[in-house]
């Protein structure tokens, strides 16, 4: 890996998804959650300090080894287990009828928005980590067999549009 995708990209990730609106959001997701949650993109680990005792484990799917040894100390100073589930969200192995929630940001409704978000895609990609901007998550939820329990989707407060708008919602295997 690259000097900034090793050193640089996961230290930006974490100060820029540690920001007070994203916290809310975090909050909220992870309130009522139960048993196991799989989380792709675990990232630096900020969501732990919001899993509810009733929460067993987290299946972490991660890419970057930086982050992994950044979440380790809120790993640490939690009482939810964190397992490394993979690297990847594409190809997972694990029983469908384990894990049942997700937020995620994505393609917007809005034409003006979704343009910024094409012409951005490609560089925000290779600065972000292989980040897309322009995935429909709904329908790639759905695509992947899930059937949709609950869907919000709304434009993330403070964020710029183009990376603010969030689905968040439960989807259940069919």
């Amino acid at each position: 890996m690259s000097f900034y995708g090793d050193k640089v990209l996961p230290r930006l990730q974490d100060k820029a998804m540690n920001r007070q609106g994203i916290r809310e959001v975090r909050a909220r997701v992870c309130a009522g959650l139960t048993g196991k949650v799989l989380e792709i993109g675990f990232g630096t680990g900020l969501n732990v300090r919001y899993y509810p005792p009733e929460v067993t484990t987290v299946l972490a799917v991660e890419p970057s080894r930086a982050c992994m040894r950044l979440a380790a100390p809120r790993i640490s100073s939690s009482n939810t287990v964190v397992e490394h589930a993979g690297l990847t969200g594409e190809h997972l192995d694990l029983p469908s009828e384990e894990v049942d929630v997700f937020v995620e940001h994505g393609h917007a409704p809005d034409a003006k928005t979704a343009r910024w978000q094409h012409r951005l895609d490609p560089l925000n990609q290779r600065l972000a980590g292989g980040c897309h901007l322009t995935r429909r998550i709904s329908e790639s939820v759905e695509q992947a067999g899930f059937e949709l329990e609950h869907l919000d989707r709304y434009y993330c407060e403070g964020e710029p549009k183009p990376w603010g708008y969030t689905y968040e919602g439960r989807a259940v295997k069919i």
